[in-house]
């Protein structure tokens, strides 16, 4: 039942940036933008957590998980930390996912060689 509510949730994450693509005139990075600034502001004020523990990856792989991270890493940081958090908190948090999207896009680069449309 977990991967069906994961489906579910993430389903309508994706449709959602869909219909805002279709029916609007906000770019898809625009979109993409909202939806971190979205995940933030819902874990900022703890509704994100719920959805996390209810849908999973459902819910941590959209960008709105992204900008939760960012958003629980800062928390972290500014109660271990103090104010220095603030800075540190969302590079600590989201280091490792950046780290292999960084690296894992490099190895794509030398491997493969982009062609124009």
């Amino acid at each position: 039942m977990n991967y069906i509510w994961a489906f579910v949730v993430g389903g309508l994450f994706c449709a959602l940036a869909q219909i805002l693509i279709d029916k609007t005139a906000l770019t898809p990075a625009r979109i993409l933008v909202g939806y971190v600034v979205l995940g933030v502001f819902l874990g900022a004020i703890g509704v994100y957590g719920p959805l996390v523990e209810f849908a999973g990856a459902g819910a941590t792989v959209p960008l709105t998980g992204f900008g939760y991270l960012i958003s629980e890493g800062v928390r972290e940081a500014v109660r271990e930390r103090g104010a220095i958090g603030i800075f540190t908190g969302a590079l600590t948090a989201a280091a490792g996912g950046t780290s292999a999207a960084l690296i894992f896009g490099f190895l794509a680069s030398i491997f493969f060689k982009s062609k124009p449309k």
